[in-house]
Order: C-alpha cells, then sequence, then structure tokens
C-alpha cells in the first residue's frame, strides 16, 4: 500500500507526520527531495553558515522562493523543510530505506528558465519578491481557496505562469509516481512525503496505472498536528539510499 501525505514547506507538522508513521509502520519512506537538497537540509542542520554560503549560488528563481518560504515558516514556528526532516529522522531511528523521488533542482530549475519566455520570467521576479510582503492571514486565505477548489488554482497557476506548471508540478509529478511505484515493487508498506499540491495529480497518475494507494491531505495532517504525541526512539545510524 502507498501513502501519500500531503504537506506545506511552512507549517508546523510534526506531531500529524509521526502520529501516521506509528499508525502505519512504513517499510520504507520516500521523500519530495533528491540527494543534493537532503545533502543541503542535512547541512543546514549541522553548519547553518556553510549552508547560507552554498545557497547563495542558487539561481534567484529558487533563492526567492526559499526565502519566502523562510520567512512564512518563521510565522508557523517552524523552518522551510523541517517536514522532510521529520520524515527522514523517523526513518533513521527506525532502521528504515528512505527514497529521495524528486527531480535533480538544479537541472529542474536550469530547464524551466531555459524555456520560460521573457514576460514569464518577468511575472515570476515580480511576484517573488512581492511575496515578502503576504502575511500569515494572506497564506491562510489563499490556502483555504486552494482546497475548496484545487483545479481552479492549478488552472490559474497554468494560465499565468505555464513553463512553471509543466516543469516544477507536471513533469515532477511523473518523474515521482515512477519512483514510488519501483519502491512499491519492493517494499509492501510505502510512506510518501510530497507538497499537498503534488497529491492530486499523482493520485491521478496512480490510478491511471490502477495502483492501490491511500491519501491524508494537508489540512487533515494539520489537525492532527495540533493533537500532543509523545513519540521518542533511540538513534541508529542508517545508510540511505536513492530509490
Amino acid at each position: 500500500m502507498i501513502t501519500l501525505i500531503g504537506t506545506g514547506h511552512v507549517f508546523n507538522l510534526k506531531q500529524g507526520i509521526l502520529k501516521i508513521f506509528d499508525e502505519r509502520q512504513p517499510d520504507v519512506v520516500c521523500v519530495e527531495l533528491d540527494k543534493q537538497r537532503y545533502k543541503s537540509l542535512m547541512l543546514r542542520e549541522s553548519n547553518p553558515d556553510e549552508y547560507e554560503k552554498a545557497r547563495k549560488n542558487a539561481p534567484i528563481i529558487y533563492k526567492l522562493l526559499a526565502r519566502f518560504q523562510d520567512s512564512m515558516a518563521k510565522e508557523y514556528g517552524v523552518e522551510a523543510g523541517d517536514e522532510m526532516i521529520t520524515a527522514i529522522n523517523y526513518a533513521r531511528t527506525h532502521q528504515l530505506p528512505v527514497g529521495f523521488i524528486d527531480m535533480n533542482a538544479q537541472y529542474m530549475f536550469a530547464k524551466m528558465l531555459k524555456k520560460m519566455s521573457f514576460s514569464e520570467k518577468i511575472k515570476i521576479m515580480l511576484t517573488g519578491f512581492s511575496a515578502f510582503f503576504i502575511s500569515k492571514k494572506h497564506v491562510e486565505k489563499e490556502l483555504s481557496k486552494f482546497e475548496n477548489n484545487f483545479d481552479d488554482y492549478i488552472s490559474q497557476v497554468g494560465d499565468k505562469f505555464p513553463t512553471i506548471k509543466r516543469v516544477l508540478i507536471d513533469e515532477r509529478n511523473n518523474h515521482m509516481v515512477k519512483q514510488i511505484i519501483k519502491a512499491n515493487e519492493e517494499y509492501e508498506k510505502v510512506i510518501v512525503v510530497i507538497g499537498d499540491g503534488h497529491v492530486p495529480g499523482m493520485s491521478d497518475l496512480l490510478k491511471s496505472k490502477n495502483v492501490e494507494f491511500e491519501t491524508i491531505r494537508l489540512n487533515e495532517l494539520r489537525k492532527q498536528s495540533e493533537m500532543k504525541s509523545d513519540t521518542s526512539s533511540a538513534s541508529f545510524s542508517l545508510e540511505y539510499k536513492e530509490i
């Protein structure tokens, strides 16, 4: 059985994620990361100064997105990407393999920038800068729109930023579905931690391939994360592998 967990990179979801993992007892944990981004997250934990130096070399659009996520995550009392670290740490303490199922970030952004029109680049730059002035209240409002009418929301993204939708959503959905199907051929219980925006598209792809799966969406995960949960375990070393 495949379980898709829809997360948000700026929310405090630790307790909800751990609760789901404990209930389902996965054989493998798959995360929306490539090996490079995994190493970057671990560097942030171990050496923040080096992490900031490394991030300065990232593409400008990636840096704008990362800075927006960082600022919003602080509003929720976390750091962007903490949900991925929670999943990876669970795998570590339970001696489970981790599948890094996403496309390589550098390749992905380079491809996107190459294919974007000039007008689309201008629009994304303006959107990126204006994002720094978005409030927590606005994020909650947009999230509500997204949850209530996903198709219209994605359609609007596609109309305004067609290249972004094609590369960052559609192509990644296809890539990640292929990876989790491979994982499911080897492991009985597969948990996949991905951004909630990928859940509908990946669900459609899995249905088209007659693959059994279940989903846990972000709104449900946030509710579960508000509940108190006592979760502790000893630490073990684990050699990660890419599926």
